[in-house]
């Protein structure tokens, strides 16, 4: 059997992130522009092969300064190193769901990591194209990806916090 090519479809996906501000609250924010495939020899996406890039000067958390300040050498320095990807991705069946099991590189730490995933199902839409969809989420620690800016308050605590919950709704379209 051959495989089979799914994209996706940037307009019915989303990748969001959300970490702790002052260790109270957390902000939200999302990467605009990203493309990724799947490719997979089985109808359940068992095994299937994943990779995935985002451009980093696309983050979005609704405040210009703030995503100035990500786009920076502090954070991601987008100039430098434009694209965030997750290569030798593999997405295993585990029980009803999946996990995918891959290599996240930002700037140039790279760093294998684990998600969960859960397999939305599949359908065709009204111009004929299979679609299928997938929430994928899990946590990274943005120091161990050079990801390293902070700054202490007056009280001793920490603006931004360490951990990052990754929440990625996708749509993948078979080519």
């Amino acid at each position: 059997m051959m495989a089979t090519k799914w994209n996706i479809d940037p307009t019915h996906s989303e990748v969001q992130f959300k970490v702790k501000h002052l260790v109270i609250s957390t902000v939200t924010g999302q990467f605009n522009k990203f493309e990724g495939s799947l490719e997979s020899d089985n109808e359940d996406f068992d095994g299937a092969k994943a990779e995935f890039k985002l451009e980093a000067a696309s983050v979005d958390t609704n405040v210009s300064d703030r995503d100035n300040h990500l786009k920076s050498a502090e954070f991601f320095d987008a100039e430098k190193f434009p694209h965030i990807k997750f290569t030798n991705g593999k997405l295993t069946k585990s029980g009803d769901n999946y996990k995918l099991m891959g290599d996240l590189t930002i700037k140039d730490n790279t760093k294998s990591i684990t998600l969960d995933v859960e397999y939305g199902g599949s359908m065709v839409d009204g111009y004929g194209q299979n679609k299928a969809g997938f929430e994928i989420t899990g946590k990274i620690n943005r120091k161990e990806f050079g990801l390293t800016w902070n700054a202490v308050t007056e009280a001793g605590g920490v603006v931004v916090g360490d951990d990052v919950k990754l929440i990625l709704n996708v749509q993948v379209t078979q080519s």
